[in-house]
């Protein structure tokens, strides 16, 4: 067993917050009977380093742009950051602590982002904080890039992120550490809890690698902090990794999971499971701490603590006198940076998007995302991504501006390289901090890579904007490896998410403007390889419809006798069906359903208009797994689909092979009305 005192120096204040934190966490989460005390007792040092003497924030306004950023990517260990939280004055209160866990409480069990104040991203599922923290570092380069003039830097802030080794483990961080040292994201520091355990028993069973030789290759520098459970070497460490304008900073903390439980310090034991309440009582003896009683927060550790609500609240004064100087000599850009911070759009952001017209022949809708990005860039400055590494394949550069890199963050086209896992979760950390609206790109097949991030993105209700293109067999030449089938079921799935495939350009310039404008849900944009018809419509049909989910784009002549259901490149095809059975004499009508999740929130008056309830003969059409459609097209109906994977060919000769012909759904339509008939 170590000594219980992080320095043989400590004041009491000092050691009294430390143990607090400590003994916080352990009586909430046996209160609870569930959670992970082993973290919590061996990080405290380092969390009362951070936020006492490093976070720059203010707790009665969580939301002040320039504040220090704090990451618990190992999230297990939440009850460690609801305890700093009560201890430094934000709105979580002893009683939100002995609700740890419970029902809708403001501690869940991991920490969740627009739920508890002072929590900045929703971290559990590892490698997900480390990632979203280099987004969040990366729009602080940025910003401050845009913003800052000389005399009057209004941006400056750090993002502090702490991981574990199951963090490390996971490959999103490895790419995660690749880019931010490529980026020089000198205001990034993670500080890793080196206990050496995991669930299953001591690290060395799986996790053998040099962890610093590792993020020294990346281009991080790389501090040995030998006793984790010393403060003062632990700030000694985070004031070098500050005065590092190169680099990000990887500090390694050798700590001891569960310190101070007499039976279960340094055991497997004590990650995930309560101590049991004999054991908290031994250790809050070994920690010189009140071993009775339940919740004890002494005075000199609050009174020591919560001078960080005095001292945040001259910081953003300062700040916000700095502001008013820079307003004076730079009106413009401080209406800008507030209007970005509100997350207002400039006015007239999308008048330049543009309407095509049938004549100019087909269009890709990635084509045509491509020019409609470009057209709201324009107007948009805090559009911002890229794509991983399929830039022009995914049409995802904004043209008028140059690559974010090291020494020229003020760019707005990311080169996120081959790393679509941690693109999704940069992506939900640059919006989290918010002053951006960013977007990235890669083909609908790589969604699977991005899954977790974009799940994440949901739950958080951030409403990143995901480009997928190449979106169906038309891929063509490339084979099944790059041919999505269950891509659509599975995104949709995703509680939250808007999953938008436009039938045409001008359904995929409406499905801009509502990327654009959603508030709180992720929108993922399905895009064709293919050129498609700009379809012949009259009004604003492509408005209200991919405003609406679905909409019909060609009505039959009175009741109909089938109803067509189509999304993206299979909708023209669907119209050209609708013909040849009129010349059967069948009458169709053609609905277009780009977003199943806004056709769902429209009301049942609205639904029954566009598809009749008194019609049982409903084909639905779509170039992926049948899944769901069945919701639709009734017992009754049928679905031409794709239950299989692809094959390597022409494109359109996969589709056709597969049936998407109009020809085959005329043929399919016609032997449904004629069996539904007898």
């Amino acid at each position: 067993m170590t000594k219980a005192h992080p320095a043989e120096d400590i004041s009491e204040p000092e050691l009294a917050s430390i143990n607090t934190i400590r003994t916080l966490s352990m009586d909430a989460i046996e209160k609870a009977q569930s959670g992970h005390p082993g973290a919590p007792l061996g990080m405290a040092p380092a969390a009362y380093a951070i936020w006492h003497h490093f976070m720059k924030h203010s707790p009665k306004n969580p939301m002040w742009p320039d504040r220090d950023r704090f990451v618990l990517s190992a999230g297990h260990a939440s009850m460690m950051l609801y305890a700093v939280l009560y201890l430094t004055g934000y709105d979580v209160k002893l009683d939100d602590l002995k609700q740890f866990r419970q029902w809708k409480s403001l501690t869940p069990g991991h920490p969740e982002a627009r739920r508890t104040p002072g929590v900045e991203v929703t971290t559990g599922p590892l490698g997900q904080g480390i990632a979203s923290a280099v987004g969040l570092a990366m729009a602080e380069r940025h910003l401050a890039a845009v913003f800052n003039m000389p005399g009057h830097e209004i941006v400056d802030h750090y993002t502090y992120v702490m991981c574990g080794d199951g963090d490390l483990m996971e490959g999103i961080s490895q790419e995660a550490a690749s880019l931010a040292g490529h980026l020089g994201l000198s205001k990034l520091i993670c500080l890793y809890d080196d206990n050496q355990i995991s669930i299953e028993g001591n690290t060395d069973i799986t996790f053998t690698e040099d962890v610093g030789k590792r993020f020294e290759a990346c281009g991080w520098q790389v501090l040995n902090v030998a006793d984790g459970n010393n403060a003062e070497l632990i700030v000694k460490a985070v004031e070098t990794a500050r005065a590092e304008t190169e680099k990000p900073s990887m500090i390694i903390l050798r700590t001891h999971i569960a310190y101070g439980s007499p039976n279960k310090q340094d055991s497997a034991d004590s990650h995930g499971a309560p101590l049991g309440e004999e054991e908290v009582r031994l250790t809050k003896q070994f920690l010189g701490c009140s071993a009775d009683q339940l919740f004890c927060v002494p005075e000199t550790a609050l009174a020591h603590m919560r001078q960080a609500v005095e001292k945040g609240a001259q910081a953003e004064g300062e700040w916000k006198r700095r502001f008013e100087a820079y307003k004076k000599e730079h009106p413009q850009l401080a209406e800008q940076f507030a209007a970005r911070t509100e997350n207002r759009l400039p006015e007239n952001w999308d008048a330049d998007i543009p309407v095509f017209d049938p004549q100019q022949g087909n269009i890709a809708t990635r084509k045509a995302s491509g020019s409609v990005l470009n057209a709201i860039a324009g107007r948009v400055p805090e559009l911002i991504g890229g794509s991983a590494d399929l830039g022009p394949s995914n049409k995802t550069m904004i043209q008028n501006s140059h690559d974010f890199q090291k020494g020229a963050y003020s760019g707005r086209n990311i080169r996120f390289g081959v790393r679509e896992h941690v693109m999704g979760a940069i992506v939900n950390g640059m919006w989290l901090h918010g002053g951006l609206k960013p977007y990235c790109g890669t083909f609908l097949v790589f969604s699977d890579y991005m899954r977790p991030a974009i799940r994440m993105a949901a739950l958080m209700h951030v409403p990143a904007i995901y480009i997928f293109t190449h979106d169906s067999l038309a891929v063509g030449e490339d084979g099944p490896t790059h041919q999505p089938v269950e891509h659509l079921a599975a995104l949709r799935a995703i509680p939250h998410l808007q999953v938008i495939r436009p039938a045409d350009a001008n359904e995929a310039a409406e499905a801009w403007k509502l990327a654009m404008t959603s508030e709180n849900k992720p929108v993922a944009l399905i895009l064709s390889r293919q050129g498609l018809p700009v379809i012949d419509r009259s009004g604003n049909a492509a408005a209200d419809g991919v405003k609406n989910g679905a909409y019909i784009i060609s009505d039959s002549y009175g009741k109909p006798d089938i109803i067509i259901i189509a999304t993206g490149s299979e909708v023209s095809t669907a119209l050209e069906a609708k013909k040849k059975l009129s010349e059967k004499n069948v009458d169709a009508r053609v609905v277009s359903m780009p977003c199943w999740e806004r056709f769902e929130q429209m009301p049942e008056e609205y639904k029954n208009q566009v598809l009749d309830p008194d019609v049982r003969c409903r084909l639905a059409v779509e170039a992926g797994l049948s899944m769901g459609w069945e919701k639709y097209v009734g017992p009754e109906g049928e679905t031409i689909s794709v239950e299989q994977f692809g094959v390597s060919g022409k494109g359109a000769e996969v589709m056709a092979k597969y049936g998407f012909t109009a020809g085959n759904i005329a043929e399919k339509a016609l032997k449904l009305t004629e069996r539904l008939k007898t």
